[in-house]
């Protein structure tokens, strides 16, 4: 069984992206994954100053850890000013290659405007860059506030089958990565 940890990359009470991270776990799950979530609204972590030792901020620990010990993982953001949001950039900073390394990631963005890619974009650059790998499916959901009912569910079929692609991708992609590392 493959360990996917996705990261809530929002401190909204009401998040979008926590509720969109919900949609994809939920899938990943039925595939037989296992899904922990880091919900960074619950994590003390300090901005990141370059150094490596962080003593006085356990969930430094617990973040690098707990993706160290991932096959995969999901990267859910608002798009904040045509990029992610500052939390998760700070969050991904904390960790190195020795935490982020060979993780199959798949990448959700949401938007209180017209769909883009941006945050896609440049999360797709971090996690190339300590050497991840991506999946090719990425979801970004405009207008947010229009793609949820009362219950968190997704309106839109279209939508709700790509996050069934995406899933699927994530999980076979984390399977066959965690096969050739044997």
């Amino acid at each position: 069984m493959v360990k996917i940890v996705g990261i809530i990359g929002s401190l909204r009470t009401d998040s979008y992206s926590a509720l969109a991270l919900k949609q994809a776990a939920d899938r990943v799950r039925a595939l037989g994954a296992e899904v922990k979530i880091l919900d960074l609204r619950e994590m003390k972590l300090p901005f990141c100053d370059g150094g490596s030792e962080y003593p006085e901020y356990p969930d430094v620990e617990t973040l690098r850890e707990t993706v160290k010990n991932a096959d995969g993982l999901i990267l859910a953001t608002p798009e904040y000013h045509g990029s992610l949001s500052g939390v998760l950039k700070n969050a991904l900073d904390l960790m190195s290659f020795e935490h982020l390394s060979d993780k199959t990631t798949g990448l959700i963005s949401v938007l209180g405007g017209q769909s883009n890619s941006n945050a896609l974009n440049d999360l797709r650059v971090i996690v190339r860059w300590v050497h991840g790998f991506v999946i090719p499916e990425q979801i970004a959901i405009g207008q947010a506030w229009q793609a949820f009912d009362s219950d968190g569910n997704l309106k839109d079929t279209k939508l709700s089958e790509r996050f069934d692609g995406f899933a699927q991708s994530l999980v076979e992609l984390s399977v066959k990565l965690k096969k050739s590392k044997i």
